[in-house]
């Protein structure tokens, strides 16, 4: 073999990251080419937990699709309800009473520290540090029992009902919800000192996956991914829905970019949470639980937001005037994330690419909708099931 031909063949050196990896919990699939240990050029391919979910919607009633959309994402289940019953009844035109957009609120809130505990915990276990990891997911717990105590599950809380909620707020649980924040406050303390002191914590995420505020919003990244960049995005605030007027968040911002913004940006959103929820408890609304919605919803569409504890959640809603949508569409947080990674991974070194996956809390479930075939010479044409089912067969018995 010639010298050229040799330096041609060996320019490009892949290494391939998932979809099975011990970094990676959810499968993803990602190539980064290589300069020594420098990534020159990094790809994704997503699709792998794509479970049909938007095509099972126009199967079912508008109720029992409540139930399905839950199921998109078990760590913010509660999101998908909420902007799903907020569209539904926006279609309706009917709102839910104040004591009901309250506990949405609450609850909420309640699953954002669920989530960025468990990300914490994440994040901490890919940077090698497993004590914050155990330390987090034991914390994590706290928060897991109150919203058991309300709703009688830990992951799936279902909450939401299309017109209100199922369950009401005791005093009693009530209490039960102060003292449990009372705990998790002092601890969210010590990890905000964690992830800003730790040497070998530093060491992993100062300075590193800087993302500039003009980055931030030409690759339209969302949640505190954005916000750790200085844009000022949060749905809470910008477009306030259930309860926010009412009981209204404070913008966790921070400026420098990087990895450990991010870490400092969603600690201190705990911290946010956690007075939002006093606020809530102590000025509940008095009233009805729900209110009487249509089993047929009249003809129209729209669209419903709100910010889940990745970012902004999407929803567009069709109806064609029956008990069963014509069509549901979600884009979630993390679709609008990823760009991010891909980009900012140019030029680093491949031993930090697992912790710039986790700086924008990915969820492979949430993102996967539909995988779009463009085979060559059928860009514009229209598939039907069986035109996708023979397609399936010829690739994998190209594969094979």
């Amino acid at each position: 073999m010639h010298t050229s031909e040799h330096s041609e063949k060996f320019e490009k050196f892949i290494i391939p990251f998932g979809p099975q990896h011990p970094a990676l919990k959810e499968p993803g699939h990602f190539e980064f080419t290589v300069d020594g240990e420098i990534v020159t050029a990094a790809t994704v391919r997503l699709g792998y937990a794509h479970r049909g979910i938007e095509k099972a919607t126009e199967m079912r009633n508008w109720v029992q699709d409540m139930y399905l959309l839950e199921r998109i994402c078990g760590i913010c289940s509660h999101a998908h309800a909420t902007v799903y019953a907020l569209g539904v009844e926006h279609l309706a035109g009917v709102a839910a009473p104040p004591r009901a957009q309250a506990i949405r609120e609450l609850v909420a809130e309640l699953e954002r520290i669920h989530s960025h505990l468990l990300w914490l915990g994440v994040a901490a276990h890919e940077a090698g540090f497993e004590t914050l990891f155990m330390f987090s997911w034991r914390d994590r717990e706290t928060v897991m029992d109150l919203v058991e105590a309300l709703s009688g599950n830990r992951v799936h809380y279902s909450a939401n009902v299309l017109g209100g909620v199922k369950f009401d707020v005791s005093e009693e649980q009530a209490n039960r919800i102060r003292q449990g924040l009372d705990f998790l406050e002092e601890r969210t303390r010590h990890y905000l000192d964690v992830v800003t002191t730790d040497d070998s914590f530093v060491r992993r995420t100062r300075g590193i996956g800087i993302m500039t505020k003009a980055q931030a919003e030409q690759l339209g990244v969302v949640g505190p991914t954005a916000r750790a960049s200085g844009v000022k995005r949060d749905i809470r605030v910008e477009a306030p829905y259930v309860a926010y007027a009412e009981y209204p968040v404070n913008m966790v911002m921070e400026t420098t970019g990087d990895l450990e913004s991010r870490f400092v940006v969603r600690v201190k959103e705990l911290m946010e949470s956690y007075r939002v929820i006093r606020t809530i408890l102590d000025n509940l609304p008095a009233g009805a639980l729900k209110t009487r919605m249509p089993r047929k919803i009249k003809a129209g569409e729209t669209i419903s937001r709100i910010e889940a504890p990745r970012g902004e959640l999407f929803y567009f809603i069709k109806s064609n005037g029956s008990d069963q949508p014509e069509r549901v569409r979600v884009r979630t947080p993390t679709i609008c994330n990823m760009a991010s990674v891909l980009t900012l991974a140019v030029g680093h070194y491949l031993a930090d690419m697992p912790m710039l996956l986790a700086g924008i809390d990915p969820c492979f479930s949430c993102n996967d909708r539909m995988v779009i075939i463009n085979p060559e010479g059928r860009e514009h044409e229209h598939w039907t099931w069986e035109d996708l089912r023979q397609h399936g067969i010829e690739f994998y018995r190209r594969s094979s």
